[in-house]
């Protein structure tokens, strides 16, 4: 299917999200994916921009370009699913690069395309045991969790013949970054609710000041130090912290399978209780980039009609947002006692595509003799991607360019607000250990 040729120079109009109609039958239907998979990959061929992104447009490309015709109705079908599998939603082509998204007609939403695909097949096929494991991240925390569990899990995942039986047997590679596991979680360290601890800080007109913190299934299994320094540092500005009673996985994980109705289930747990807190006069915070959209954006978009879930999007805040917004109406505090020096920072792309601004570099930039270098290119982690056998090599490449603007920064700390990111980017840099940004605005602090 040939795209028009007339109407090439695109939308000027800001991007929109359509509503992801993923409970209709046409949704999953095979014939009418395919058709949809055919036309916007055949835009895609037309415009190219995003070839330098992820690793599903070089695919896609070079098959066509090695077809007999050199177009796209000679590429194999199996060649579709291979651009899905390199999708992992990142969203930066629809953010940054595609002049056809909505309101445009030509109607381009690549990411939320591959999302159907991915739906489409896990509702036939299911997915593998070791996908399944992967993005089951609060029942592999749970069981990690458990003290006994926790130091076999450990010792095993630092081990380098337990990395090669992993890969033997799970696929998952055995260089590809894994992160350490608690028995001792965030919710159990902060289980003790901060209401009211020395003076509250004030209400603003875009902040109630004070939080309810959604720790986050890394947060609370993998870091929860990550948790620990936020509620330091909002407690240091005087911004009561508070845990709901109940919380899963956001269901990011599982969007990415194409497990949707998991996410509803997901869904299901958290939202009432978020939304009773800001029925309560709460804002709320969660300390990872992925999680944070999905709260903003994914679920919406899922459930467009639920009046609870548009509540919970409206009251969400990235942490550094937050805070940047209460610096706005001049109730940060600003008096740090330690200078950090030079900062690389890298930018994640889940991040990126909340279009709140840089407001984790800003932040930092307010401490004394501090100088941040922020770096807007993918890690190519996502969670699961960088650590599976057969796309870990990949993701590797895709972080090339940080791992080069890092190491020619030189700089005393390499940070990223996503703490996998992070640690994918770490392992090119020669013993530079990654950071978290919330620490260092801790350590500003001098706390």
């Amino acid at each position: 299917m040939a795209a028009p040729t007339d109407k090439r120079e695109g939308s000027l109009e800001a991007p929109t999200r359509h509503p992801v109609d993923w409970q209709s039958e046409e949704f999953y239907d095979e014939s009418s994916l395919m058709s949809e998979l055919e036309r916007v990959y055949d835009i895609c061929h037309g415009c190219r921009r995003c070839f330098n992104l992820c690793h599903s447009f070089p695919t896609l490309f070079d098959a066509i370009d090695e077809s007999e015709s050199m177009e796209l109705d000679t590429v194999p079908k199996s060649v579709y699913w291979d651009v899905v599998d390199h999708c992992y939603l990142c969203d930066m082509c629809y953010m940054t690069k595609c002049p056809y998204v909505p309101p445009h007609e030509w109607n381009v939403d690549f990411p939320h395309l591959m999302l159907r695909a991915k739906a489409a097949r896990f509702k036939k096929q299911g997915a593998s045991t070791r996908d399944r494991i992967l993005t089951s991240t609060d029942k592999v925390g749970r069981l990690a969790g458990i003290p006994v569990v926790t130091q076999a899990v450990n010792a095993v995942n630092r081990s380098k013949l337990g990395r090669s039986i992993m890969e033997s047997t799970l696929g998952v590679h055995k260089d590809a970054p894994v992160p350490e596991y608690h028995s001792n979680t965030a919710r159990k360290r902060l289980h003790v609710l901060q209401f009211e601890k020395g003076e509250r800080a004030e209400a603003t007109d875009e902040t109630a000041g004070k939080v309810v913190l959604f720790t986050t299934c890394y947060g609370n299994h993998n870091l929860p130090t990550m948790a620990e320094d936020l509620v330091a540092v909002y407690e240091h500005n005087k911004i009561p912290v508070a845990l709901t009673a109940n919380e899963v996985c956001c269901g990011m994980p599982k969007l990415e399978l194409g497990d949707l109705e998991a996410v509803r289930k997901a869904k299901e747990v958290n939202i009432p209780d978020l939304a009773y807190w800001v029925d309560m006069g709460w804002d709320i915070v969660t300390p990872v980039p992925s999680c944070t959209l999905m709260f903003k954006q994914e679920l919406p978009l899922m459930f467009p009609d639920d009046p609870d879930v548009i509540k919970v999007r409206d009251a969400i805040y990235d942490p550094f947002e937050y805070l940047m917004l209460r610096h706005k109406a001049g109730k940060l505090n600003t008096d740090f006692e330690k200078s950090l020096g030079k900062i690389a920072y890298q930018v994640p792309c889940h991040l990126r595509v909340q279009n709140i601004g840089l407001k984790t570099r800003d932040l930092l930039q307010l401490v004394p003799d501090t100088e941040v270098e922020a770096i807007e290119r993918c890690s190519g982690h996502d969670g699961t991607y960088a650590v599976k056998k057969e796309t870990h090599e990949i993701s590797r490449k895709i972080a090339r360019p940080v791992v080069s603007r890092v190491k020619k920064s030189e700089p005393q700390h390499f940070i990223s607000d996503c703490p996998m990111a992070a640690e994918q980017i770490a392992q090119g840099l020669d013993g530079q250990a990654a950071g978290n940004p919330m620490s260092l605005l801790r350590t500003a602090y001098g706390i």
